[in-house]
C-alpha cells in the first residue's frame, strides 16, 4: 500500500480530531492509517492526539498504584506473564499479605501523588474467602485514606462477586482483554477471549467502573489492534490501560522485541482517537519501549502508573514525577501546586574530570 501524502495525513488527523471532540466512533480503516503513517510523521500524530487529550484532560496526569497482593505460581497459561503455569522467571513468589502490608503500601503511594490504588492478586479467579480478604483490605485502605479510588484486579468473576465488593467500597475491576479475538488463542489456551469479556461485564453490572485494555508487541498484526480497541469500545471501560510486553525471560514471549517508540506513540494514539474522554493509561512496559520518548506519551494518554509494576521494576517515582512536571504536566491533585518553581537539581551538574585535561577518556 502506497503511503499517504502530508496532505491526506493531515485531512486524516484533523477528521480523527474533529470526530473524537464530537464523541463519534473512528473508522476501522482510520485507526489503521494512524498505524501506518510513517515514522517522519509520528511527532503530527501525537499533536493531533494530544489535541483531544488536552479538551478533556487538560494537562492533568492521574497518577495509579499497584499493590501485588499475591504473586507468582497461576494456573493460567497467558504466554506474556511472568507468574504464569510453567514460568521460570526468576520474580518473587509469595501468598496472600496482610491487610495491614497493604494500606502501609497504599498510604505511601498516595501521600506521593497516586490517586487510584489497584489491589492485584494472581490466579484464574477469586474464591468467595478471597472476596472477603480483599473486601477487608479495600475497607482498611478507604479508612486509611478515605478520597483514593481503589481498584480491584483478581481474575476471572463468578455472579455476585463484584456486587460483593462494590459493596465494600471497591470502585473499579481491571480485566483487560490483552489483545483481539482472533488472536487470543495464540496467547492463553487456559481461558478463552469471551471469559474475559463476561468478567468486564459482571463488575460493570455489579456497580464497578470497568478497567479493561490490552498489551502489545506480542506479535499482533495492525487489525489485531484495531480489532481489540473496537471489542474494548463495545464494553465501554471507564480507564483503558496500554500495555507494553515486557518480555521476561522464563516466558514464551521472552524473544519478543517487535516494538519502537514510534510505534508505541502510534497505539497510544489509536486508543486516544478510540476513547476521547476515557482515562488512557501509558502502564507497563512503557520505561522499556518508549525510553526517551515517555514525555511524549503524557501528550496523549492522561495517565500513568506510579513506580514498580507486578513483578519487574519501573522508573523511579521520583523519575516519574519529574518526567510529569518537565513535560509540562501537572499530577492530578495536585493542579495548586502547577506554577511552582522547579525544584533545584544540583544532583545533575557534574564537573568535568574526563577528557581533554585528564588521564581519563572522553565521554564518547
Amino acid at each position: 500500500m502506497a503511503p499517504m501524502t502530508p496532505t491526506a495525513l493531515d485531512d486524516l488527523l484533523d477528521s480523527l480530531v474533529s470526530a473524537a471532540l464530537a464523541g463519534e466512533r473512528p473508522t476501522r480503516e482510520q485507526l489503521l492509517e494512524v498505524l501506518r503513517a510513517p515514522d517522519e510523521d509520528v511527532l503530527d500524530v501525537v499533536a493531533a492526539a494530544s489535541r483531544v487529550r488536552r479538551r478533556f484532560f487538560g494537562r492533568r496526569v492521574k497518577l495509579n498504584y499497584l499493590v501485588n497482593m499475591k504473586s507468582g505460581l497461576c494456573p493460567e497459561d497467558c504466554g506474556y506473564c511472568s507468574q504464569r503455569l510453567g514460568s521460570t522467571s526468576e520474580i518473587m513468589k509469595y501468598s496472600w499479605i496482610s491487610s495491614d502490608e497493604a494500606v502501609q503500601d497504599a498510604t505511601r503511594a498516595v501521600a506521593a501523588g497516586a490517586r487510584r490504588v489497584c489491589l492485584v492478586a494472581s490466579g484464574r479467579g477469586p474464591s468467595d474467602r478471597d472476596i472477603d480478604r480483599v473486601s477487608a483490605t479495600v475497607s482498611a485502605i478507604k479508612e486509611a485514606t478515605s478520597d483514593v479510588e481503589v481498584c480491584v484486579c483478581l481474575g476471572l468473576l463468578k455472579p455476585g462477586q463484584a456486587e460483593r465488593l462494590s459493596e465494600v467500597g471497591a470502585d473499579a475491576y481491571n480485566h483487560n482483554l490483552n489483545t483481539s479475538e482472533q488472536n487470543y488463542g495464540d496467547i492463553c489456551t487456559t481461558h478463552g477471549f469471551d471469559d474475559r469479556v463476561q468478567t468486564v461485564e459482571h463488575a460493570k453490572q455489579g456497580g464497578l467502573s470497568p478497567c479493561s485494555g490490552a498489551i502489545f508487541g506480542m506479535g499482533e498484526s495492525d487489525d489485531d489492534i484495531v480489532d481489540v480497541a473496537f471489542a474494548l469500545r463495545e464494553l465501554d471501560p471507564d480507564s483503558v490501560p496500554v500495555n507494553f510486553l515486557i518480555p521476561f525471560d522464563g516466558t514464551p514471549l521472552a524473544g519478543r522485541w517487535e516494538l519502537t517508540p514510534l510505534r508505541c506513540l502510534r497505539i497510544l494514539a489509536v486508543f486516544r482517537f478510540m476513547f476521547p474522554d476515557s482515562e488512557v493509561r501509558a502502564s507497563g512496559g512503557r520505561e522499556i519501549h518508549l525510553r526517551t520518548l515517555q514525555p511524549l506519551a503524557l501528550h496523549i494518554a492522561n495517565a500513568i502508573f506510579l513506580g514498580d509494576y507486578l513483578t519487574s521494576e519501573g522508573q523511579a517515582g521520583e523519575g516519574d514525577l519529574a518526567m510529569i512536571a518537565d513535560a509540562g504536566f501537572v499530577v492530578e491533585g495536585a493542579e495548586d501546586d502547577a506554577d511552582a518553581a522547579p525544584a533545584a537539581r544540583h544532583d545533575l551538574v557534574a564537573v568535568r574530570r574526563r577528557g581533554l585535561g585528564s588521564s581519563l577518556p572522553a565521554n564518547t
